[in-house]
């Protein structure tokens, strides 16, 4: 209503809820990011390449790790580093996401996504994306050792965001 610059972050926002974002955002510059760490989302980018590059021929594995208080898992920042690689190689995360395994499963697909996690001490947050062909793999990992990582980035994306046109 008052027609001010806005950043926002938070995870698991429904469809509608994004919608509706964007709605809001028609008239003002807006920056939404499921992580406000400057290197997450630089990540993010540097994923959807590898992942465009290397296509079906290596297979998928995110780890995230955090501390043992987080509520939610798998972590939001795993989840969009997920949907940015299943966008990457044209692939539906709902139908290749494999959140956990346990006994005798079979072969892993060509098509699959892993997303596992991890809970112990004060980790405040790590994720580490490999993409594993024969005979190599690439492992790309962001850790965050503290959290004024994420205020540091949320300052950039409010000087970033002024001045920019309407929208997300």
């Amino acid at each position: 209503k008052k027609r001010k610059e806005m950043v926002k972050s938070t995870t698991r926002l429904s469809k509608n809820e994004i919608k509706e974002i964007e709605t809001l955002t028609n008239n003002i510059p807006c920056v939404v990011a499921s992580n406000m760490s400057t290197g997450v989302n630089l990540l993010l980018k540097i994923l959807h390449d590898v992942a465009r590059v290397l296509g079906d021929e290596y297979d998928i594995e995110i780890v995230e790790s955090h501390h043992r208080l987080k509520k939610d898992a798998p972590s939001g920042t795993a989840l969009k580093m997920a949907q940015v690689i299943a966008d990457a190689v044209n692939r539906n995360l709902d139908e290749v996401a494999v959140y956990a395994r346990k006994g005798i499963i079979g072969e892993r697909t060509k098509k699959e996504i892993g997303i596992q996690t991890i809970r112990a001490g004060d980790i405040v947050g790590e994720h580490t994306v490999l993409f594993g062909g024969l005979g190599e793999r690439i492992e790309i990992t962001h850790k965050a050792s503290s959290r004024d990582t994420f205020a540091g980035g949320s300052l950039r994306a409010a000087i970033w965001v002024s001045g920019n046109p309407a929208g997300v």
